[in-house]
């Protein structure tokens, strides 16, 4: 799938309010919501621009249009991630239950599991505007497990990189399972997977 066309939206020449930071957040926080609840392909920028109190006209003075918004919207979905996994680790949670209660909040939400699921797949395609985000996932979540309370090291017969690779697989395939039948404990498998991934060999030293 090719990016959206269309006149909404359809690329323009930005004014001078297009590095307005506070602002741009405010719409990348609608567009979050927007694409959460309409998918990115049904979202329109009228709708976005609503959320933020803007008209169309004003949003277009800070974004080209959705496929420059997608990224942006991404990335402050990421970061907000960030922040609920550090208030997570400060209130102590067991490293294997972190991931999960990060995710809880989106398990939790039919509707933006499919339109999550959907974006994903869409993004496989290399032409479409959230592909760099996708293909940057796995050495982002690498990061945040080397320096986080359950490090994800190499194995005798995994790479890190090849864990990290496998609990991405296991979360998207977990969002299917859990969309199939809503009873299943889907977050629950995957803090037993996590600690499966992280769990190291014992040494030669050890018992």
């Amino acid at each position: 799938m090719t990016p959206s066309q269309g006149d909404d939206s359809a690329p323009r020449r930005r004014g001078k309010g297009a590095g307005t930071p506070t602002r741009r957040a405010q719409i990348t926080e609608a567009a979050l919501a927007s694409f959460a609840e309409h998918g990115y392909e049904r979202a329109s920028l009228r709708d976005i621009a609503a959320r933020a109190g803007l008209t169309h006209a004003a949003l277009l003075r800070h974004f080209a249009g959705k496929d420059e918004l997608l990224p942006a919207a991404l990335a402050q979905r990421e970061a907000h991630e960030e922040d609920l996994a550090a208030r997570i680790m400060a209130a102590e949670l067991p490293g294997d239950q972190i991931l999960s209660a990060v995710l809880a909040t989106e398990f939790d939400d039919p509707d933006y599991q499919r339109n999550w699921l959907a974006l994903s797949v869409a993004a496989t395609n290399p032409d479409h505007p959230a592909h760099a985000f996708f293909t940057g996932r796995r050495e982002r979540m690498r990061t945040r497990f080397t320096d986080g309370p359950l490090p994800i090291s190499d194995s005798e017969h995994l790479t890190a990189d090849e864990k990290v690779t496998l609990v991405l697989a296991m979360v998207d395939g977990l969002r299917i399972q859990a969309l199939l039948d809503p009873s299943r404990d889907a977050l629950g498998l995957l803090t037993h997977f996590m600690r499966i991934v992280a769990a190291q060999p014992p040494t030669e030293d050890g018992p």
